[in-house]
């Protein structure tokens, strides 16, 4: 649960708003998402589940577990908390919230504002995914995502609007899309907090 870099995560993103979007003149639909970091072996680590293609919205895609919000949801914390237990089924009450991340937006046909929450997971957890919501989970290691090799941008045009999406590959898994963006994020944070 403790790590040096968790802790020192905690401390920047309390001490920095997360940035609300701005898309005058377009309505989003409100979700969030768990970016869960757990340790493997002493390594920080980030989870990933990768979406059946049978789903409506994203299928085949790897993503953080969240969801829209729902009515009975007080706070979009408590929407990536609800999600991730329905879909991982685990207990999240064990789990650390370091705090919130920018708020992106899906650029698909989707129309969601993404607020994301980093969190770290406690230790031996076993995932009982939900079948209908999760293909499988990938854990992939921060440092690996770090390196310069597994991340590359590609041109992308959406509504008249040309925009940079990133590419993170780790053997045969590509991470992309909304989650890419929210994983650049974090690690652009994580970048900043190892330099000496």
């Amino acid at each position: 649960m403790h790590h040096p870099l968790f802790d020192a995560l905690e401390t920047q993103l309390s001490t920095r708003p997360p940035q609300a979007l701005r898309m005058p003149g377009l309505v989003l639909r409100e979700a969030a998402v768990l970016v869960p970091l757990l340790l493997r072996d002493g390594e920080p680590q980030v989870l990933f589940t990768k979406r059946p293609t049978t789903l409506r919205h994203h299928a085949g895609q790897y993503s953080f577990p969240g969801g829209s919000r729902d009515a009975v949801d007080p706070t979009p914390l408590q929407t990536a908390l609800r999600e991730t237990r329905e879909e991982l089924g685990i207990d999240v009450t064990g789990v650390r919230v370091l705090g919130a991340l920018d708020e992106v937006p899906t650029l698909g046909g989707s129309g969601f504002r993404i607020q994301p929450f980093v969190g770290v997971l406690p230790q031996g957890l076993e995932y009982k995914p939900n079948p209908m919501e999760v293909e499988f989970i990938v854990e992939v290691p921060l440092a690996h995502l770090m390196e310069p090799t597994a991340h590359r941008t590609e041109p992308h045009r959406s509504r008249g609007v040309e925009y940079e999406v990133d590419f993170y590959t780790y053997g045969s898994h590509v991470i992309w899309g909304a989650t890419g963006r929210i994983l650049r994020h974090l690690l652009s944070l994580t970048r900043a907090l190892s330099q000496p």
